[in-house]
């Protein structure tokens, strides 16, 4: 079944093209989408009657009715105001038309539900190819996949503003997983390189964020050469959007080929993780420390351990950070000053980070 929405714009175009009013009606007759703003809804009873008639069209009070078929099935009806011969001929294309769109979005159909079986791993690797050649789509070809995390309303039609944003239809799929992630299997010119494939990815944040005024994130797998890879770039991506959200909050998209440090600490056990801040922290956690010195501590590491530089951005005397600095070393034994201290803790900032996040997802 196509959407009202793509069913309301098939007409509207229709309509500017000829001037003529179009309406299209399910097979029992209530009228789902309409160039007359007083018939949507409505019920037709003569479309009901007319869809279980022998004729392919009709005339009737006025309008001229055309069946459209799905597998020999009348699926919809066509409604064109008129009786004239030229209002026969529009209407017959109007139908054809929309015959078409079935078609066309049976075929897509097929092509998406190849893709999420290929994402979650549901194929073996001779249907893969099988289907795959049987779908017109090609194996070796350089892809990446992306996954966008959108909580918009289901108005906002994000899925299509995504496949808008890409029109290269034939080499680019666009799929849904779940209620909030949107999946983009990308075809890759060989030039591109990691900068072309985040700006892709930055495109989609701020197309969103403006058109479907949803809060965007978006994650990027690594690049695959073949068909039967597809799903490890998906599952690269999902961790990436995970570990992103842990430890770079403010940043709307993130690669899994620079996730850094934060890649080893999301694969880390929960036991070690508690033994780790325990043995560093001497029994207390991050949560322990108030907020000015969490705040000073981030700064203190944006500017690479300069106290000057920090204490000038936090717009205090180099005196006051001195001693904030001295405070932490009293609770900790680490001297933020010194470089292994400040990695010792900056890690345990990090799993600290973790841990309330896998924390979190319990609850």
């Amino acid at each position: 079944m196509l959407s009202s929405q793509i069913l309301q714009n098939t007409i509207d175009g229709l309509k500017n093209i000829t001037r003529r009013e179009f309406s299209v009606l399910e097979r029992e007759g209530k009228v789902t989408s309409s160039t007359e703003a007083d018939m949507l809804n409505t019920q037709v009873d003569a479309a009901a009657d007319f869809v279980r008639s022998a004729a392919e069209s009709q005339l009737v009070q006025g309008y001229q009715y055309f069946k459209v078929f799905d597998n020999g099935i009348a699926e919809y009806v066509v409604l064109i105001k008129g009786e004239d011969e030229e209002t026969y001929r529009i209407g017959k294309i109007a139908a054809f038309q929309i015959q078409g769109l079935i078609v066309a979005y049976k075929e897509r159909f097929d092509r998406d539900n190849f893709i999420k079986n290929l994402l979650l791993d549901n194929l073996l690797l001779v249907d893969i190819y099988g289907r795959a050649k049987k779908l017109r789509i090609e194996n070796t070809v350089r892809r990446v996949v992306y996954v966008i995390e959108a909580r918009g309303d289901e108005d906002t039609g994000t899925v299509e503003i995504v496949r808008n944003i890409f029109p290269a239809k034939t080499r680019d799929f666009v799929t849904v997983v779940d209620q909030d992630h949107i999946i983009l299997v990308k075809e890759l010119k060989n030039t591109d390189a990691i900068d072309d494939i985040e700006a892709h990815a930055k495109a989609i944040c701020d197309t969103l964020a403006t058109e479907a005024m949803s809060p965007v994130r978006v994650a990027i797998g690594t690049c695959i050469n073949d068909l039967k890879f597809v799903s490890r770039s998906y599952k690269e991506a999902k961790m990436a959007l995970e570990v992103g959200k842990i430890f770079d909050v403010t940043n709307l998209v993130t690669n899994y080929e620079t996730l850094g440090i934060g890649r080893l600490i999301y694969q880390l056990p929960m036991s070690l993780c508690r033994m780790f801040v325990n043995e560093v922290l001497n029994g207390i956690t991050i949560d322990s420390f108030d907020e000015e010195t969490l705040v000073t501590v981030d700064k203190f590491f944006d500017n690479n351990l300069n106290v000057s530089e920090t204490s000038r951005q936090l717009y205090i005397h180099r005196n006051t950070l001195v001693y904030r600095l001295d405070k932490l070393q009293k609770l900790t034994g680490l001297d933020l000053r010194n470089f292994d201290d400040a990695i010792i803790f900056k890690i345990t900032m990090m799993v600290s980070k973790y841990m309330r996040h896998k924390e979190n997802q319990l609850f």
